[in-house]
């Protein structure tokens, strides 16, 4: 997941639209191969290039099947998903990130896959992973790289200053004041987005909802305790003022990887980047942490990740052959290659290797992966962090107080949920 940043839009709409449609219009003949349609939501750049690799290799292995590739995207896949998929254009296979997953299980876009091929691999894979694909009973996707949020920070700076990992938030606030006094580097940098105020939640214990009780907490005590800490990590000594520009994210992932500020919260979709910045040519001076704790000694991010489904919609051939796809794709061999390469996160056991853990990255996020929390079976719930990408950046530049930015977020929110109570 790509929070607050746009994938490279590398694919023009045109081309999208000519090979969007699924097995129905696929131009197969009657004796020829199945030709499957799968839509890759990775970066263009940095990953797909591995993914087209791996296509290649199973149609090797598959002469009866033929892959069609697209890479589309993340910003723009859920909403053209969605339209192909309600007319019956949709491809074969999405790379669905894990909270588009229940979405379109609700809506009857994806095939159920317990039972199949897909998922004859089950009990390899991280058991809440799986959890987390599931709908109402069914299990909708299957995990194909996992990810979560962590403290990534300068190891240089930090030995320089004489600060260790903070275990809490008020400990990061200290440390970055010493990282600045010691070293003219401001010891940390904050996002505005919705998605990175998520450990503040869990460290109170709460979130934006009570999925199971079906209450909006977003404006609750709780939460206003979480993001007041939100918002005095924008103020202070060697603590960095808040971007709210469009650039932020590009702005705060540069600052870090090139040695102009010593801490951030990052995903590990980043590992790539962050080693061909300055401060990292050394791999090994990137350090990885559990995110802060909060007050209630909780410390905790969201899981995210990618999922790949299977599209209900397709004729039974066209399902049948998605289905040994999807297998081989997720295979502890093609995971072990895509972690390799791309420094991603498996989502099965057996594909964390001696060798994909030599890599630093990948073994420090994994360390953390212990107090990733999932996301509940919301379908709704991916769509809850909008508002707060509307309104947290207005609370961090001044423009609104805390009070009134989580009442507006709250009002947002209600209409997206409408059978929760506030």
């Amino acid at each position: 997941m790509r929070r607050g940043i746009a994938a490279t839009a590398l694919v023009a709409s045109l081309a999208l639209a000519a090979t969007a449609c699924g097995g129905s219009d696929s131009g197969d003949s009657a004796d020829g191969p199945v030709t499957l349609t799968w839509w890759d939501t990775s970066n263009a750049t940095n990953e797909a290039p591995t993914y087209q690799a791996l296509v290649k290799e199973f149609e090797a292995a598959h002469k009866d099947i033929k892959v069609k590739y697209v890479n589309v995207p993340f910003d723009q896949a859920q909403n053209k998903f969605d339209t192909a998929a309600g007319s019956k254009g949709a491809p074969d296979v999405l790379r669905s990130e894990v909270g588009w997953t229940p979405a379109f299980a609700k809506k009857g876009f994806f095939l159920p896959l317990d039972g199949t091929e897909a998922l004859a691999d089950q009990d390899k894979f991280q058991s809440s992973l799986i959890e987390q694909a599931r709908y109402e009973g069914k299990t909708y996707g299957v995990p194909l790289v996992t990810d979560t949020l962590a403290l990534v920070y300068n190891k240089e700076l930090f030995e320089k200053a004489g600060v260790e990992a903070p275990k809490t938030w008020d400990d990061l606030k200290k440390a970055a004041a010493t990282v600045k006094s010691r070293t003219g580097v401001d010891g940390y940098w904050g996002s505005t987005a919705g998605y990175y105020g998520q450990p503040f939640l869990y460290g109170e214990g709460t979130d934006t909802v009570d999925a199971e009780g079906k209450k909006i907490t977003v404006a609750s005590a709780e939460a206003k305790k979480a993001y007041g800490t939100w918002q005095s990590l924008f103020d202070g000594k060697g603590l960095h003022k808040a971007d709210t520009t469009a650039d932020a994210y590009a702005h705060i992932q540069d600052a870090f990887v090139n040695g102009q500020v010593a801490s951030i919260i990052q995903g590990p979709w980043e590992i790539t980047n962050f080693y061909r910045g300055s401060a990292f040519k050394e791999k090994e001076n990137l350090g990885i942490a559990t995110v802060p704790a909060g007050s209630t000694g909780k410390a905790g991010a969201p899981t995210g990740g990618h999922n790949l489904s299977v599209y209900a919609g397709s004729d039974e051939a066209h399902q049948q052959a998605a289905l040994k796809f999807v297998n081989f794709m997720t295979s502890a061999k093609s995971q072990e290659t895509v972690a390799l390469k791309n420094s991603t996160l498996p989502t099965r056991d057996d594909a964390y290797t001696d060798q994909v853990k030599a890599d630093p990255g990948i073994a420090g996020y994994q360390g953390v992966l212990a107090a990733a929390q999932p996301r509940p079976a919301l379908p709704e719930y991916s769509s809850l962090w909008t508002p707060l990408d509307d309104e947290l950046p207005k609370i961090a530049s001044g423009k609104e107080s805390l009070d009134e930015g989580l009442g507006n977020a709250e009002t947002a929110i209600a209409k997206l949920v409408p059978d929760f109570s506030k």
